[in-house]
């Protein structure tokens, strides 16, 4: 077992000190502590699909007016253990440009006015509105509604795949990915350009891991609301 020191960090809340594992699929949140995540997630998730189900009506609408192609995008991400799921999201890009051109080619991120996102896509994006269909994947029990952002296979700052820059990237993966997670409220937003910002959101996420507590988890839902609303980073 293997742990990671964050001595600066102060969540605000009382942490739930948690150990790395070096290896294999040991759950980092156990028993209760899984038990009360996993409920968490389930409850909101089915409270705000009940809540949104008018307005994810009108953005579907929204988005086939706007341009043509299907309301949701799938991609590949990479989750928990590693294993490859896909994130849905409201499709936010022309069809011909909102994918890689083939299994092995490099994600692309989005830029700030990047020309292939729409019209709708502009707004969704802006205040992350096309991030709700992934409370489904959350009821799936691909994601969480806190945790490390999951990437794209094959994502890349500075040239070269996020896993080749730290070797502390692959801890990410021993939790569920997350709608919003700590990174995220911190700012740490948008397009991981530079490694310089990969380091910093992969330090976000692992402060997060080892400190979870219940506390937590509601304190980031919570500053994601004007995280969300201020769209810093956001495009």
């Amino acid at each position: 077992m293997s742990h990671i020191q964050h001595p600066h960090f102060d969540p605000g809340f009382a942490p739930f000190t948690l150990a790395l594992p070096s290896h294999g699929h040991t759950a980092l949140l156990q028993g209760w502590q899984a038990g009360t995540k996993r409920g968490l997630d389930i409850v909101l998730a089915l409270l705000l699909l009940v809540g949104l189900a008018l307005p994810m009506a009108a953005i579907a609408a929204w988005i086939r007016l706007d341009s043509r192609g299907p309301i949701l995008f799938r991609q590949p991400r990479i989750g928990r253990y590693g294993q490859s799921f896909r994130v849905l999201k409201f499709r936010t890009m022309r069809c011909a440009a909102a994918a890689p051109s083939g299994p092995s080619a490099p994600c692309r991120q989005a830029t700030r006015d990047d020309p292939r996102v729409t019209r709708a896509g502009n707004v969704l994006r802006r205040f992350s509105i096309d991030e709700w269909p992934q409370l489904l994947n959350v009821l799936r029990g691909e994601m969480s509604l806190v945790g490390p952002r999951p990437h794209a296979p094959g994502t890349c700052a500075g040239g070269r795949p996020f896993e080749q820059i730290t070797a502390r990237y692959a801890a990410r993966h021993q939790v569920r990915p997350g709608i919003t997670g700590l990174a995220q409220v911190r700012g740490w937003r948008g397009e991981t350009e530079t490694e310089e910002k990969l380091h910093r959101r992969v330090e976000s996420d692992l402060e997060y891991i080892e400190t979870w507590s219940l506390g937590l988890d509601l304190g980031i839902l919570l500053r994601t609301i004007p995280a969300v609303l201020h769209a810093t980073n956001a495009y």
